[in-house]
């Protein structure tokens, strides 16, 4: 049967465009408001859908709807227009001249009583709408009630009435129900996807209806059951598409008993009545303590059924009980008002106590995962709406839609925001994820947004690889023109910083720019990729993951012979061009002495086992899993079991000292287990997201780690790597910060990050292979240079990004390019701060540009932005005056009898890796013909102010 409410809305959405083919009135007689009269509606050529709905929810439900009452008069249902108002019945069928609405829609449009009274009178077709309506009978169709329209959503109607032609795809979500017990229900979403990709939440606006209504039923936009058993279909059309989803009924008539663990514990979630902030800080709040996010409902229940009994919980009188009189604000609460009393929160909390405050079972079923519709969707323009819903599976095979009781956030609420009951409206043009979580589950919904009526054409981009297939892709989704190539003297100096750390020379950039070779960007990327500089800069970058540094808060070793010697083991893997993951299962696995055996130096920089794990898990999958060890995680999957299964795997490190007081040996000690925080449990060893291995008594826990670790059986590895090495050459990760992987911090580019690491495990971890994918990809060639559309964009790779240059990378090219070695502790004149292989050895330039300690494996110890203090250190310091005058390069190019524009532009391709412009070229001929005999020192003035410019030591 038709739904008279989904036909009601569908007659709006197409009254005046008729996209529909026929948006009648239900096949069912409808209700007869009131005394019918001879002549049905019919007769009169009046169809209350079509004609009458339109007029009553635009013009006359703004001040007679239930959150606006005027004059004690709604004009939402047949029963409401009866009763009428303070002047009595608003109509009387079958005589429009007695009935009160008419009466006031003829008055003279200054009269004070006419209606409507905003927006002016009603026309006068409108008007003859309504009296033949009412002359007919005054016919409302069964059960409808009507909702007033805001002038956002009848342009948001008219707006769809304009797309339904280009209708590609329409889906009902979820794509399939099962509705397990009288109590349970799903929220129906449907949604509209249109030949542009962009998406709409046609539901309340699209035919929508059960097959068999005596299996199930709607009640307004939520599935209920009605049968005790059987199958049935809901349907919905719209634009002349229509489509099905099934519909299972079982045990539809009995009802379940309410459970603390799967009614109650929810409620206290939402409420946020067990957050950090309320009941479930450490010390509780107002002398009631409950678990921080209802991680022990064990322990919960007995806080709330045995403390305080009779008062908490009231079984006698459950109105009374300050559990509920707390929450719905009926008894000062320091927590506020957490619902209302006739929600379904507050109803769930006295049921249970009227039902004598059970505890479940042990074999209640518990939550095994949720899923979010839709998981994609594509707004256009700012104010659209689209309604998600959360759906729960459990152990015992039964599902539930957990949208009221799930927690809703946006990680971008410029883009979209998202309400408590899931309700998403856009913002500004760009990506966000609505993240939804329920139990310990948290999952996220990718959410589009572009400019509404955008004059938009796609692209004909050139691709050189499946990265910029993926970024374009995504690009086009988002409504953006990437900018273009950038010049030939951008990608030298953008290539030999990101690829080698140096700059290139004024004999290479000459070099280059001279070549007319089409493809010499190609071969300078694989030239600069078997430079030893390129193996320099990675075990740099690596070092500072693996805290290699002779001084550590533990006084253990590695000393200073140790960090050297497991820098240089190190230097040499990469340098050999070892696959990373090799390494890193060497490390992971690795026995022995500090000294003799250099990688177990890494057991050594961290020797608290809680410490240990969560760096293992940041180092390696990018995940920072600090906050599992007190609670389970707030935003993300993991729980204290996770944690703690992985804590497993570093609980039998045996640790003993050698003759040589520099020397430590690690070995398996085959004793030792990890204690669960809360419960005191032993916990088996368990791959963090993964399973659980079998395991023989005394093996080496660690070795079995590192198999998986570096494995296709861990999803998180390769992805991690791959956006470490994206992060370097892009100067933003797809996911950002890049060691933050979680559930609501999801990479921008989903589809970008999985296909970066299928091919670097595909590349068997070959940096050099990969790289060259990245940097020969016409996104990494991009300039910095901003367009209209893509001036916003900090994440989807539509042009490049204007980097500073790290510290370690910029002291070498103020050496390199000044012709002034440097000296650092441990290390032989001349040497590159990139070498240096301490992490405790470093000097007032590179702390100042933010160099990394090397005290934690967090990406954030590397400080990449601009200070006051870098730049009065250029200006003033030693770094660039005093190393111009002691390089004397100035002064040489002057004895080898150079001329000024040679010298000009040897010294610009230098420091810029470009000529000279016009402009530039003209004042310093001026300030040299001004004054001939301080030639020199206008040079090296010039030579001054380039090394301070931020065109040095910024990458772009």
């Amino acid at each position: 049967m038709k739904s008279p409410l989904r036909a009601s809305l569908l007659a709006l959405a197409v009254s005046s465009s008729g996209f529909a083919a026929n948006p009648a009135a239900p096949a069912t007689a409808p209700a007869v408001a009131a005394a019918p009269t001879a002549a049905p509606a019919a007769a009169a050529g009046i169809d209350f859908v079509r004609d009458v709905q339109p007029i009553l929810e635009t013009k006359c439900l703004e001040c007679h709807n239930p959150s606006k009452i005027k004059g004690k008069l709604l004009m939402d249902s047949a029963a409401a227009l009866l009763k009428g108002g303070d002047t009595g019945p608003a109509l009387v069928a079958g005589q429009p001249d007695k009935s009160e609405m008419i009466k006031r829609i003829v008055l003279p449009k200054d009269h004070d009583d006419i209606m409507p009274p905003k927006g002016g009178p009603l026309a006068a077709n409108e008007i003859d709408v309504l009296k033949r309506w009412i002359a007919a009978g005054a016919q409302w169709p069964q059960n409808l009630t009507l909702q007033y329209k805001t002038p956002e959503q009848r342009q948001a109607l008219a707006e769809l009435q304009k797309k339904l032609p280009t209708l590609k795809n329409l889906q009902i979500l979820p794509d399939k129900y099962s509705l397990e017990t009288k109590r349970d229900f799903h929220r129906v979403v449907v949604l509209a996807t249109f030949q542009d990709a962009t998406t709409k939440d046609v539901t309340g606006v699209c035919d929508l209806k059960i097959a068999d209504p005596k299996i199930a039923a709607l009640d307004g936009l939520t599935l209920k059951p009605v049968a005790d058993a059987g199958s049935t279909e809901i349907v919905a059309s719209i634009g002349g598409q229509t489509v099905k989803a099934p519909v299972e009924v079982k045990n539809g008539t009995k009802d379940r008993a309410i459970s603390f663990r799967l009614d109650c514990m929810p409620v206290f979630m939402r409420g946020g009545c067990n957050q950090g902030g309320c009941h479930g800080a450490a010390r509780g709040k107002d002398g009631f303590r409950t678990s921080l996010f209802g991680m022990d409902p064990a322990g919960d229940y007995i806080r709330i059924t045995r403390e305080m009994p009779g008062r908490r919980i009231n079984l006698a009188i459950p109105e009374e009980s300050s559990l509920i009189e707390k929450a719905v604000g009926a008894v000062p609460h320091s927590g506020n008002q957490c619902f209302e009393p006739d929600s379904v929160y507050n109803k769930a909390l006295l049921e249970w106590i009227s039902a004598g405050a059970p505890d479940d079972p042990a074999d209640v079923a518990k939550v095994t995962g949720i899923e979010v519709f839709p998981s994609q969707i594509v707004m256009e323009g700012k104010n659209a709406t689209q309604q998600i819903t959360v759906r729960a599976t459990y152990s015992d095979g039964t599902d539930r839609d957990v949208t009221n009781l799930a927690l809703f956030m946006s990680n971008n609420d410029p883009t979209a925001t998202i309400d408590k009951s899931g309700l998403v409206t856009s913002g500004d043009r760009g990506a966000a994820f609505m993240l939804a979580r329920f139990n310990v589950y948290s999952v996220t919904a990718q959410v589009l947004v572009i400019p509404a009526q955008l004059q938009y054409e796609r692209p004909k981009l050139a691709e050189t690889n499946y990265i910029d297939t993926l970024v374009d892709e995504n690009l086009h989704k988002l409504r953006i023109l990437p900018s273009g190539i950038c010049t030939d003297e951008e990608f030298v100096r953008r290539a030999f910083i990101d690829i080698a750390g140096v700059y290139p020379e004024a004999k290479e950039m000459r070099a280059f720019l001279a070549d007319k070779n089409p493809n010499k960007r190609a071969a300078l990327v694989d030239s600069l990729l078997e430079r030893k500089e390129f193996t320099e800069l990675w075990v740099m970058k690596w070092a500072e993951l693996l805290q290699i540094r002779s001084s550590i808060n533990n006084n253990q070793p590695p000393f200073y012979k140790n960090a050297l010697l497991y820098y240089n083991w190190l230097s040499e893997r990469i340098g050999k061009n070892v696959p990373i993951n090799e390494i890193v299962q060497e490390l992971l696995s690795s026995t022995g002495g500090t000294v003799s055996n250099p990688a177990v130096n890494f057991y050594q920089t961290e020797l608290d086992q809680l410490k240990l794990t969560e760096n293992v898990a940041q180092v390696f999958m990018g995940m920072r899993i600090q906050c599992a060890q007190c609670h389970n995680h707030p935003f993300d999957r993991w729980t204290m079991d996770d944690y703690y299964g992985f804590k497993a795997f570093f609980s039998q490190i045996g640790r003993k000292p050698t003759d040589d007081p520099a020397e430590v040996i690690i070995y398996n000690s085959k004793g030792g287990e990890s204690r669960h925080f809360l419960t005191q449990a032993v916990m088996k060893p368990k791959f963090l997201g993964g399973d659980t291995p079998e395991m023989k008594a005394g093996e080496d826990r660690r070795k079995v780690l590192a198999e998986w670790m570096a494995s296709p059986q861990n999803p998180f590895f390769a992805r991690n790597i791959a956006n470490i090495i994206w992060s370097h050459f892009n100067g933003v990760g797809v996911v950002e910060p890049v060691d933050d992987v979680r559930v609501s911090n999801p990479p921008s580019n989903p589809a970008l990050i999985a296909a970066l690491a299928e091919h670097l495990t595909e590349y068997k971890y070959d940096m050099r292979k990969f790289v060259r994918d990245v940097c020969t990809s016409q996104t990494y060639q991009r300039s910095t240079k901003v367009n209209e559309t893509n001036a916003g964009d900090k994440r989807n790779f539509s042009h490049a990004q204007v980097r500073r240059v790290r510290a370690e990378v910029l002291l070498d090219a103020i050496s390199q390019i000044t012709e002034t070695p440097n000296k650092f502790q441990g290390l032989p004149l001349g040497a590159r701060a990139v070498q240096i292989a301490d992490g405790a050895v470093s000097n007032y330039f590179l702390t100042t540009f933010g160099r990394a300690k090397r005290e934690s494996v967090c990406s954030c110890e590397v400080k990449m932005e601009p200070t006051l203090s870098q730049a009065l250190h250029l200006m003033n310091g030693d770094a660039v005056n005093d190393r111009i005058k002691q390089g004397r390069v100035v002064a040489k190019m002057i004895q080898e009898k150079k001329g000024d524009r040679e010298i000009v532009e040897d010294l610009f391709l230098r420091v810029f890796g470009r000529m000279p412009i016009d402009k530039e070229w003209t004042n310093v001929q001026q300030a040299i013909a001004e004054d001939p005999g301080a030639r020199q020192s206008v040079l090296e003035d010039l030579f001054w102010a380039l090394l301070n410019s931020k065109e040095f030591y910024f990458n772009h």
